[in-house]
């Protein structure tokens, strides 16, 4: 049977249904919601937050971590609403909660949630001088791009063996070699889901067309989009280089489209690297 664009979808969506991850969880939900009143209750914000123990537990363990370098402890949801601003925590309660989502896979994901999260932080950070992007469509889209590889983890028992090889991505595009292995890739899956806990489309297609780098040049594809691609690409590159990661194979390939992109060169992305490495180090 002939492979299509539809087949892959098709399977996506079978796979996002089969493992039952829920839409948007409800309290997310409610605090979108509140957060786009003109009056917003921070008081209302934190009792939401505070109605589930896992995710207030969780939120807090996030805000104090070295990433934020508080000087005080935050010990309860309302005081990390004042220290760090209710943009910042109900982004921080987004991670939370997609995290959860997957608390029952038995997977061990912890590398991946450590490297997500801190991509995403920095593309917040980066997004509006890089890109003129808001930080909080930078940070859900940062957040969500993969989404699909612990949903591949599940599906398949060989997945996490794939990720292991680096080497077999380096020359190929991520997706491709994931579509010949698999007859699946994780950015498909990823959209459905994103789909399912309704983002805007921009950055459920720009989850879909994430290791696409030639998608600049396509007319389908909305500038917004493109600008999210390039933003989550130059965050990973900065990432790797605060952790020492030896290769940082996506830059390698779409790092020409990013610099081109944003009309940066080495010297401006030194520059980003010097401000989020004392930013993280604070």
């Amino acid at each position: 049977m002939e492979i299509t664009t539809q087949t892959f979808d098709d399977e996506a969506e079978r796979v996002v249904r089969e493992l039952g991850i829920p839409p948007c969880p409800a309290v997310l939900t409610r605090l979108l919601k509140e957060m786009r009143q003109d009056d917003a209750d921070f008081k209302k914000i934190g009792e939401l937050i505070s109605s589930d123990v896992g995710l207030a537990a969780a939120m807090l363990k996030t805000v104090n971590s070295p990433f934020f370098g508080l000087r005080t402890k935050a010990t309860s949801v309302q005081q990390s609403l004042s220290l760090l601003g209710m943009r910042n925590v109900v982004q921080i309660v987004t991670g939370s909660l997609l995290r959860m989502a997957f608390a029952e896979s038995g997977d061990d994901l912890e590398q991946y949630w450590e490297k997500s999260s801190g991509i995403a932080q920095i593309a917040a950070r980066i997004a509006r001088p890089l890109a003129g992007l808001d930080r909080d469509e930078a940070y859900t889209f940062a957040l969500f791009r993969d989404c699909g590889i612990p949903l591949m983890m599940r599906k398949f028992p060989k997945y996490a063996d794939f990720l292991a090889d680096e080497v077999a991505t380096a020359s190929r595009t991520f997706t491709e070699v994931e579509q010949a292995l698999f007859k699946l890739d994780h950015a498909r899956v990823g959209h459905q889901l994103a789909a399912n806990w309704g983002l805007p489309e921009d950055t459920a297609f720009a989850i879909l067309h994430h290791h696409e780098y030639e998608v600049r040049d396509r007319k389908e594809f909305a500038q917004a989009g493109t600008r999210l691609i390039a933003t989550g690409l130059v965050a990973e590159y900065l990432y790797c280089r605060h952790t020492g990661s030896a290769n940082c194979y996506e830059w390698d390939k779409g790092g020409a489209f990013a610099q081109e992109m944003f009309g940066i060169n080495e010297q401006t992305l030194a520059g980003y690297a010097d401000e989020v490495e004392v930013a993280l180090e604070k």
